[in-house]
């Protein structure tokens, strides 16, 4: 009987090696400090494509700088330079038939979108705001505000003499609310209060956001005549979900606030000093309903070494207002002087936090 055939192994194909991985060399501190030195360089880029509306332009699809070029009136060269430069750190996507189009970063521009930063990035590196830190110094060598050295008057004396100026303000302040409003008006139990003032409310923003969610709640928005105007127009306090249910007034924070049984600021103690904020939650306390809480929505600045938008923002507090940004101990000192007392500080899912006072 014969035997049956041994099977013989096939010789198994050795696998070819994983190609060595190069470990990323790290960025030199030198080139770290060069980013950091011609930041204001991606500014102002970023300025120009807003003031362009170039990711308006974009939002249908990639187009070529010669019809980017024809829809703006600028010149197709240097417009494509700055398109290139743009690219170069994620701000639109330059294609290999030379088109260009937007990129995830790029869309934060639209104006149309909810979360757009256009009229941010308008107001920001406009001249009156960028001037006066090329004046930084100054006010770290002695106490002096660069702004009032650049135009002669405080900021919001000059906002409200150029009202072209003062009405992007107002949109800019709108643009940064539209991810911060959801996050504070979800932070915070509103529905336990009457009325609501929004002391400084520009547009009405956060009045509206907060309003949403409290059906039963009314509001009250109090601002400057001039900027009250604008909030009229803005769609904000007329949408239909909360029209009817919100009341304007004009005025002035240093001389008196509407009787209620809580008042919200947001970025409000921040534009001034500690003596003109303790003049504005005195106004608070004199007018506070018993039982009644003042709410201050502001950057409450960590200890340590970490980065935290507060402690970029506080120089340009520093830059144009003379205000600042504070810490926890801050705030209790400064409701302390104004006759309130610091209950708590309720963090929200955005870099601000809600200072809690009351009646002390």
């Amino acid at each position: 009987m014969p035997r049956p055939k041994r099977k013989t192994a096939k010789p198994r194909r050795k696998r070819a090696a994983a190609p060595a991985v190069r470990p990323v060399p790290p960025i030199p501190m030198t080139r770290r400090m060069l980013d950091l030195i011609i930041g204001y360089w991606t500014s102002q880029l970023v300025h120009v494509a807003a003031k362009l509306k170039l990711a308006d332009l974009l939002k249908d699809g990639a187009k070529t700088p010669a019809a980017l070029a024809r829809a703006t009136g600028v010149d197709e060269q240097r417009l494509f330079r700055v398109m290139r430069a743009l690219a170069s750190v994620g701000v639109f996507k330059e294609g290999k038939d030379g088109r260009f189009a937007l990129t995830p970063l790029a869309a934060t521009l639209r104006g149309d979108r909810p979360d757009s930063m256009r009229d941010f990035a308008l107001m920001m590196v406009e001249r009156y705001n960028y001037d006066p830190w090329s004046r930084l110094i100054d006010a770290v060598r002695e106490p002096r505000l660069p702004f009032h050295d650049v135009y002669g008057v405080p900021v919001f004396e000059y906002l409200a003499a150029h009202p072209e100026d003062a009405e992007i303000f107002g949109r800019s302040m709108t643009s940064i609310s539209g991810t911060e409003n959801p996050a504070v008006a979800a932070a915070y139990d509103f529905s336990r209060f009457e009325v609501l003032v929004d002391v400084g409310g520009s547009h009405g923003h956060l009045l509206s956001a907060i309003l949403k969610k409290n059906r039963k709640l009314k509001g009250l928005l109090f601002d400057q005549p001039h900027v009250l105007e604008q909030a009229r127009k803005a769609p904000y306090i007329n949408a239909a979900d909360v029209a009817g249910r919100i009341e304007t007034r004009g005025g002035s924070f240093f001389e008196s606030v509407p009787a209620a049984d809580a008042y919200i600021m947001k970025y409000i103690l921040h534009d001034w000093d500690d003596d003109a904020s303790v003049t504005i939650l005195t106004q608070c306390r004199r007018a506070l309903a018993p039982g009644g809480k003042v709410l201050v929505v502001d950057n409450v600045i960590p200890p340590g070494n970490g980065p935290h938008w507060g402690k970029l923002l506080d120089i340009n507090m520093l830059a144009l207002t003379g205000g600042r940004e504070r810490t926890k101990d801050e705030f209790r000192q400064l409701f302390a002087k104004a006759g309130l007392k610091m209950t708590r500080v309720v963090p929200t899912a955005c870099p601000l936090s809600i200072v809690e006072g009351e009646t002390a």
